[in-house]
């Protein structure tokens, strides 16, 4: 289910006269995915952003390498 769906789906409800959005938790699942995938790939354009400001230099960065870092990954 796409963003928009998700947001489409949600139903209002009014107790003791506030507003309440009730939306299902597969919905709710889905759309927190969704605007995860949207960080991650803020996050990829600047590090490539960051990698071409540096001459593509990942040592100017202080990046350090996948293989020495890949078995700290849980």
């Amino acid at each position: 289910m796409i963003a928009n769906d998700v947001l489409q789906s949600v139903q209002f409800v009014t107790v003791k006269g506030k507003r309440f959005a009730v939306i299902d938790a597969e919905d709710w699942e889905a759309l927190v995915e969704w605007v995860e995938s949207l960080q991650d790939v803020a996050l990829a354009r600047q590090a490539l952003d960051m990698l071409k400001e540096s001459g593509r230099q990942r040592e100017q960065l202080e990046w350090k390498e996948w293989d020495k870092v890949a078995g700290e990954i849980t």
